[in-house]
């Protein structure tokens, strides 16, 4: 529950700030860039980071709740974008779903922490004994008792969790600035500099939260933080600033022809992933790293108008991607194959 609201919330800071100053600066390609951009490199790249680090245990809520409302999200980008602009109305609805989710995963959450763990054993097999509890431990003649740690007060938690995001955005303000001057420099589109440059950036605490939480063991907080930031990235990130927009948000049609489609495509494709015995395996996380790669390289050679994109991108559409949706759907029928016969 955490990852998926107050962790993603913050991590989300630098996008919802660099969205906002490009919008206020007319630089709308910039911002839905970001977002996109932003939404690829979470589910493929750190997603997949975090999988060859330590493969991510996936709790059911995730699947049958958590990635569907992510997956229906970005359809609802791609819908409400055909038109070519993100409308008030379409924010409204964006953000309507974003609350609801965010309300409902408060409500499991604490529904789930509040169920009574059953004993593993009958208590009349628990040996009594006359000695004292190991875990105790008698005070020291000439100190005070020893005690646990204790756990910071919730205003210092909030003071660090405030000041960690202002930091953020602040970075983000730079980082905008940049990144405009490097598309002005090199000549390329708003669009390509958010998809690439300023969605890495702004991605960097998802980046941090997950590697770390994955390092630590904390599975839920790794991959949770990764479907929460992309769920934070449509229904707040843009519709906020949308819904305060006269005119909406633009969204340019390269954006509406490629990109979003395969953001969207990243988030049908984490489905069978975290399915297939609800863990984001290693090898999956490595096949991930590849795709986020494969797409930057594109952009790249796009953006430079490179001899070699024609044939790169023959094979990515003749090999690459036939080849991956090839070997995720052999893996969900043999999932499935497996559990019928079990």
């Amino acid at each position: 529950m955490i990852g998926l609201t107050v962790v993603a919330a913050g991590t989300s800071a630098p996008e919802f700030a660099v969205t906002v100053g490009a919008v206020a600066r007319g630089e709308t390609d910039l911002a839905v860039g970001n977002i996109v951009g932003s939404n690829i490199a979470n589910t493929l790249l750190i997603l997949g980071l975090a999988a060859l680090i330590l493969p991510l245990a996936v709790k059911k809520q995730l699947v049958r709740f958590d990635v569907p409302v992510m997956i229906g999200l970005s359809a609802a980008f791609l819908l409400c974008s055909l038109d070519g602009v993100i409308s008030r109305l379409d924010a409204v609805i964006l953000l309507v779903v974003t609350l609801v989710h965010t309300i409902a995963t408060v409500l499991l959450g604490r529904r789930d922490k509040s169920t009574p763990v059953k004993p593993s054993a009958p208590q009349s097999k628990v040996p009594v004994s006359t000695e004292p509890v190991a875990t105790k431990q008698e005070p020291p003649t000439s100190g005070s008792p020893i005690t646990a740690p204790a756990r910071p007060k919730a205003t210092t938690s909030v003071l660090l969790m405030a000041t960690g995001i202002a930091l953020l955005v602040v970075g983000a303000n730079f980082l905008v600035t940049g990144a405009v001057n490097i598309a002005t420099s090199l000549g390329v589109s708003g669009l390509i500099i958010g998809l690439t440059v300023v969605a890495v950036g702004t991605s960097l605490p998802e980046l941090a939260t997950s590697v770390i939480a994955a390092i630590r063991g904390e599975r839920d907080i790794a991959i949770g933080n990764v479907v929460g930031s992309c769920i934070v990235n449509i229904g707040l990130v843009l519709a906020i600033p949308a819904l305060f927009t006269e005119r909406g948000i633009p969204v340019a049609a390269p954006a509406i022809a490629l990109d979003i489609p395969l953001m969207l495509a990243a988030a049908v494709a984490l489905s069978p992933v975290i399915f297939t015995g609800f863990t984001v395996q290693r090898w999956e996380g490595a096949l991930f790293v590849t795709l986020y790669a494969a797409y930057t390289t594109f952009l790249v050679l796009d953006a430079t108008g490179h001899q070699a994109l024609t044939g790169f991108t023959w094979a990515l559409v003749f090999f690459a991607l036939p080849l991956v949706v090839i070997t995720l759907s052999a893996t969900l029928a043999y999932d499935l194959k497996r559990r019928s016969s079990t």
